[in-house]
């Protein structure tokens, strides 16, 4: 198996390059039919491993709207002798580049340099596509296509975008996507050369807040000293989000009381680009604070720009927050505790309006099904070192739809990633070598269930 994996590397990538050159970005402005190229592009990878019943592209309706989600790819291979069903889990759509200027590379153009692989989506989450993929044709290539593990795929097509259709389409599925096993290939490792296995997740809101202080738009110069403009009420505001250490100052967020392994400073600096003269914020153990406690982030900002800026006195400023919610605690609760007290604090009497809600709850691995224990067996044997239990600052809110419509299944939440992938960044990038060892842990780990009888 292991030999098999590691043959069909090449392959994989190449495929996995094909797939990057594919700009398959759901958010609303983009071309969809780049989200269904690219869906079609990975279906046709499904049908030619030749071992699914059926392979189809569909889509599901977004709730409490008339719109259509993203086309997402399924597949088939009902279990059989008592075997369990295993449900593969990756998405197809990618972030926007952002700014191409910081892209040493093209974004939609592989490139491989210095053992990385460049391109946008070239690890978030394409790669898990193909890491799927690659460790069934590696099952195939050692036990032959008569194998009686039961194997389901799940490909969907809008996950950077919000999985708007995602709770409806396992609803529409949830026959063909039953499973007693679910790998979501979508989060990281300890590092490069280490596997984890992620055993908790920060939850997510995000909302659009406008603050209003005017009727219109006067010149500060007659007027400011005197009238509030918004741009002013809106830092007060934000400012008091966070407490002089920058931790989160909002009553009502809750901290998850769980250990942590070492991670130095120096670690974090070099993980994540903190310049020497920088602080980090915060307080605790650091993984504690990406990993147990909240965080809250300004993403966006409508305001004058630069070049546009004159003197005048902003009648109306809107910006995007975006919070990580501690394990533990519902999302819908820790909003609330943040519109109450964003109003609550608002300055010089000044009018908020809050819209565009996302919630995606936290969530805590089970670490006790025999799923877990073979996961890890697989990591090992597969990376060569043991595997590390990890927490993800990130979110992935879908998992909490899959816990409700497959209450049944034991999950486990993988990934390609090694902390240098830059995902939703500039030069994103997947460590080859972590690939690799990711592909033939998967196969090992498909191996170790094809053999289980899921029926004890």
């Amino acid at each position: 198996m292991r030999e098999a994996a590691a043959s069909g590397i090449p392959a994989a990538i190449a495929d996995l390059g094909n797939l990057v050159r594919i700009p398959s970005i759901a958010f609303p402005g983009f071309d969809p039919g780049e989200v269904r190229r690219s869906a079609e592009a990975a279906a046709e990878l499904v049908r030619a491993t030749g071992l699914f019943e059926t392979v189809e592209v569909r889509t599901a309706a977004v709730p409490g709207t008339s719109e259509e989600g993203a086309p997402a790819v399924i597949a088939t291979r009902p279990a059989r002798n008592g075997r369990p069903t295993i449900l593969l889990y990756a998405h197809h759509d990618v972030q926007p580049v952002g700014d191409e200027a910081l892209w040493e590379t093209p974004p939609f153009q592989p490139t491989v340099s210095g053992g990385r692989l460049y391109g946008r989506g070239a690890a978030d989450d394409k790669a898990g596509v193909m890491a799927h993929l690659a460790a069934l044709r590696a099952l195939k290539e050692a036990l032959g296509d008569d194998f009686d593990l039961g194997v389901a795929l799940f490909f969907e097509g809008e996950e950077e975008a919000g999985s708007r259709s995602f709770a409806q389409f396992l609803s529409d599925n949830a026959d063909a996507l039953r499973a007693d096993v679910i790998v979501v290939a979508d989060s990281g490792n300890w590092d490069a050369t280490t596997p984890a296995l992620t055993v908790s997740l920060r939850g997510n809101t995000r909302f659009t807040l406008r603050v209003r202080t005017l009727e219109h738009a006067s010149h500060s110069g007659m007027f400011g000293g005197a009238v509030p403009d918004a741009m002013m009420a809106t830092i007060k505001l934000l400012s008091t989000l966070w407490d002089e250490d920058g931790a989160v100052a909002v009553e009502g967020l809750t901290e998850r009381d769980a250990a942590t392994p070492p991670y130095s400073e120096e670690t974090l600096r070099d993980e994540a680009g903190l310049p020497a003269g920088v602080s980090p914020i915060g307080r605790g153990t650091i993984l504690s604070r990406l990993w147990n406690k909240p965080s809250i982030t300004v993403t966006g900002i409508d305001a004058p720009s630069v070049r546009n800026a004159s003197n005048t006195l902003s009648p109306e400023i809107a910006v995007v927050i975006s919070a990580r919610i501690a394990p533990g605690q519902d999302a819908r609760e820790a909003y609330a505790a943040i519109e109450e007290h964003l109003r609550a604090h608002a300055p010089f009497g000044a009018e908020l309006e809050f819209s565009d809600h996302d919630f995606g709850d936290p969530f805590l691995v089970d670490t006790t099904g025999w799923a877990v224990e073979a996961a890890r067996e697989a990591l090992h044997e597969g990376y060569g070192v043991e595997s590390v239990d990890i927490g993800v600052g990130g979110s992935i809110p879908f998992i909490a739809d899959l816990v409700r419509e497959f209450p049944g299944a034991q999950i486990l939440v993988t990934g390609v990633e090694d902390p240098h992938a830059r995902a939703h960044s500039p030069n994103e990038s997947l460590h080859l070598e972590t690939f690799r060892n990711a592909v033939v842990s998967e196969a090992l780990l498909l191996e170790k269930l094809d053999a289980r009888d899921s029926r004890g």
